[in-house]
């Protein structure tokens, strides 16, 4: 067998191997490093001995500790239960100005309210309820139902237009194809953009004002204020909802769009809808 060369400027043996002209030397492990590999071996050894680790085809090694994480979990779970029953019965027995007098409760409910927001509400309302196209703002005055607590619970409660729940917020804006002529759509609808800017063409606010006061004033108001008891927004506020500018707004006085809102007492049960009621309510925008 031939002797391996020997590395002239260090004079240590190499491993025979060689790269572009570059040997390795055959240089011993440390001694240290060579006894915290040989006891981090023992140790997973010993790990997997103690602890499940070692996954069989329909389940795991239990290890001989017999230590769940699953189990710890549920435990964990179980006790912040106990915990937080106390409080939870007080807001389920308690009305919603009992509760955001509390300063405990408020606390509480407040903090619940957020966490289920986020799991239930973001989709739509946004993580800073900030809303979208289509999807109200829940940090602001302008409610289409009212934006004082009660209100607040009712809506979530109950949901907007949910098929499935005989409470539920009820309100639809009529399609107006065969009550007004094409031209007339267009003049109603400068008439509202009006309210809040400049219509395209000043001359056709007049007449739309007209239309406006002859078929939308019993759901909107004299004034375009809008009315709570019917669902019916404000348009004289400059947010919207469903439509922006003056073909927008026509768009939808011929064919209205309309949401749904799920009801959420049957989902989340009556203390989650407190919570979250008090937590929008919380946010600013709340009346």
């Amino acid at each position: 067998m031939a002797e391996k060369p020997i590395d002239q400027l260090s004079g240590v043996e190499t491993t025979g191997h060689e790269w572009d002209g570059i040997r390795e030397l055959n240089n011993p492990l440390p001694r240290w490093w060579l006894w915290t590999f040989y006891a981090c071996i023992l140790w997973a050894i010993g790990y997997a001995i103690a602890y499940p680790s070692i996954p069989l085809l329909t389940d795991a090694t239990k290890g001989l500790l017999g230590y769940s994480s699953r189990a710890e979990l549920t435990a964990d779970l179980d006790g912040a239960k106990v915990a937080q029953g106390g409080i939870l019965e007080k807001i389920s027995t308690s009305s919603l100005q009992e509760i955001v007098a509390d300063p405990q409760l408020n606390q509480f409910a407040t903090a619940g309210g957020a966490a289920a927001f986020r799991v239930n509400c973001t989709p739509c309302h946004g993580t800073g309820a900030t809303g979208g196209r289509g999807y109200p703002n829940l940090n602001d005055d302008d409610w289409l139902w009212g934006g004082d607590i009660d209100a607040l619970y009712q809506t979530i409660a109950h949901g907007v237009r949910d098929p499935a729940d005989g409470d539920t917020r009820i309100s639809e804006m009529p399609a107006f194809t065969e009550m007004l002529k094409p031209d007339e759509v267009r003049q109603v609808s400068a008439y509202v953009v009006s309210l809040t800017g400049a219509a395209r063409d000043p001359s056709m606010v007049e007449p739309g004002k007209q239309i406006f006061a002859d078929n939308c004033v019993s759901c909107h108001g004299e004034k375009a204020e809008g009315n709570r008891d019917l669902g019916a927004p404000s348009l004289a506020d400059a947010i919207w909802l469903k439509a922006q500018g003056e073909v927008e707004i026509a768009a939808q006085i011929r064919s209205p769009k309309h949401g749904v809102m799920p009801a959420w007492a049957g989902r989340l049960g009556d203390v989650a809808v407190k919570q979250l009621a008090i937590y929008i309510h919380s946010l600013g925008g709340g009346e």
